[in-house]
C-alpha cells in the first residue's frame, strides 16, 4: 500500500509538473492531490499517522508559500516542494541505507532550482551558484562519510569509523547551516527570494537528520562513545554562534538565518544522546519535535516578510513558540531535549542550552515585532494561522510523541 501511493504520488506530481507549462494551477491541484495520496495511504500505519500529518501540513504550507506571488517557476515549484514532503513521510518507514541516502539527496536536489526563484523575474545567481556548491558539497561529505562508516563498522575499523563519522557530521552541518559549517547561511538567507527560503529554511531540514540517526544506528560500534563529545562542541558552537549572530544582526532575514543557525545547534546536540539506550528516543523526539516547530515557523515567517507582514496575535505566537514558552510545541522540544542531555550525563550541554534560549529572548520577539502588522485575510494569514494552531497542539504534553519518534528509529 504504501509503496504503490508512493509511485503513483511520484506520477501525479510528474504530470502535473509537465502540465504546469500551460496553467500552473494544475500543478498546484496534483500536488495537493499527491499529499492527499500519501496521507490516505498513512492511515494503514496509525502508529506513524501524526508524523505523516505534520509533515504534509507542514508540506501544503510550504506549497501554499510559493504560491503567495508569481515567479519563473510557477507550477514546477509546488511540484518540487510536494516531492521533498513525500520523501519526508517515506523516510520514516525505512532502515535501508541505501533509501536513506537517497531520501537524503531527493531531499536536497529539488532545493537547486528553487533557489533561483524570484518574482521580479530576475533569478539571485549568485547567491544560488553559492547555496548550490555548499549543498553538493555537503551531500558529498554525508555519502562518503556514510560509505565509511558501513565498511568499518563491517571490518570494525575504528580509525575508518571515526574518519566517517567526522565526515558525516560535517556533511550533516554543511547541509542544515549549522556553526562551524554555517558560512552560506546569513548570505543566502538575506539575499535570495523569501518564497524558495520558506521552503529551504523549513522542510528541508528533516531528512537530514533522520537520515543522520538511521545511518549511525545501523553502522554503530563502540567507538561512538568516544566520538559524541565532538557532536557536542559543534552544537554549542552553533548555538553560541546563531543567538550572537541573530542578536547583532539589524535585517530580519538575517536574524532568521542566524535562528537556524541555533536551532540547528540544539538539534544536533541531540546527538550526543545517541549512545544512551535509556534516552536515545526522547533526545529524537524532541529532535523531532524542533525540527517541526522550525519547519512551520520558518515557512510562516518568511513568506511574511514577502508580503511585508502578517497578523500580530500569530507572530507572536510563533516567536514564544520558538522561545520555549509552555505550553506551545517550542516548550516540549526542549524540554525534550534538556530531559535527554541530564538523563545522558550531559548536564553541561543542557545548561548551555538553557543560556542560549534565554540569549534568544530578545531577538525573537523583534522578528515578531518587525513582521507584525494588522491585516486582513488572506494566503501568508492562513499560512500562520494553521502554522500557530500547530505550535498549539501540545497543550497536553506529547508523550504520544515519544512513541512516534520510536516508530521512526526504533525498527533500526
Amino acid at each position: 500500500m504504501l509503496e504503490f501511493s508512493a509511485v503513483l504520488a511520484l506520477v501525479v506530481l510528474t504530470v502535473g509538473a509537465a502540465c504546469s507549462l500551460k496553467d500552473a494551477r494544475i500543478s498546484l491541484a496534483t500536488s495537493l492531490l499527491a499529499l492527499a495520496i500519501v496521507l490516505a495511504a498513512a492511515v494503514s500505519t496509525p502508529q506513524l499517522f501524526m508524523y505523516v500529518l505534520l509533515v504534509i501540513a507542514i508540506g501544503v504550507l510550504t506549497v501554499f508559500s510559493m504560491n503567495v506571488k508569481e515567479n519563473q517557476m510557477s507550477g514546477v515549484d509546488y511540484a518540487l516542494v510536494a516531492l521533498i514532503t513525500v520523501i519526508t513521510v517515506y523516510v520514516a518507514y525505512t532502515s535501508d541505507i541505501a533509501f536513506v541516502l537517497a531520501a537524503f539527496v531527493i531531499a536536497s536536489v529539488p532545493t537547486y532550482a528553487l533557489i533561483f526563484v524570484s518574482t521580479d523575474g530576475k533569478p539571485h545567481v549568485d547567491v544560488a551558484i553559492k547555496y548550490i556548491a555548499f549543498m553538493v558539497l555537503a551531500t558529498v561529505l554525508f555519502i562518503i562519510g556514510t560509505l565509511l562508516l558501513v565498511y568499518s563498522s563491517s571490518v570494525k575499523d575504528t580509525v575508518l569509523y571515526t574518519l566517517g563519522f567526522v565526515m558525516l557530521i560535517l556533511g550533516l552541518g554543511m547541509e542544515v547551516g549549522c556553526a562551524p559549517m554555517h558560512e552560506w547561511v546569513p548570505d543566502v538567507f538575506s539575499a535570495a527570494d523569501p518564497l524558495p527560503l520558506s521552503v529551504i529554511a523549513s522542510i528541508t531540514k528533516i531528512v537530514p537528520f533522520i537520515a543522520a540517526y538511521k545511518i549511525l544506528l545501523l553502522t554503530s560500534l563502540p567507538q561512538l562513545n568516544n566520538l559524541t563529545l565532538f557532536v557536542a562542541f559543534i552544537a554549542v558552537i552553533s548555538m553560541f554562534t546563531g543567538n550572537i549572530g541573530a542578536l547583532t544582526a539589524k535585517e530580519t532575514g538575517r536574524i532568521l538565518a542566524y535562528s537556524t543557525v541555533a536551532n540547528m545547534g540544539y538539534i544536533i546536540a541531540t546527538l550526543a544522546v545517541i549512545t544512551s539506550k535509556n534516552y536515545l528516543y526522547l533526545a529524537f523526539a524532541g529532535a523531532l519535535l524542533q525540527l517541526i516547530v522550525n519547519a512551520f515557523g520558518k515557512a510562516s515567517f518568511f513568506a511574511s516578510i514577502k508580503t511585508d507582514g502578517c497578523s500580530r496575535p500569530l507572530m507572536y505566537v510563533l516567536a514564544l513558540s520558538f522561545i520555549g514558552l509552555p505550553p506551545l510545541m517550542g516548550f516540549w522540544s526542549k524540554f525534550f531535549i534538556l530531559t535527554s542531555l541530564v538523563g545522558a550525563g550531559l548536564v553541561w550541554l543542557a545548561f548551555l542550552l538553557i543560556v542560549n534560549s534565554a540569549i534568544s529572548i530578545p531577538y525573537y520577539l523583534r522578528i515578531a515585532r518587525n513582521l507584525a502588522k494588522d491585516t486582513v485575510p488572506g494566503k501568508v494569514t492562513a499560512i500562520a494561522l494553521v502554522a500557530s494552531a500547530a505550535m498549539l497542539i501540545t497543550v497536553l504534553p506529547p508523550n504520544w510523541f515519544i512513541n512516534v519518534a520510536k516508530l521512526v528509529i526504533g525498527g533500526v
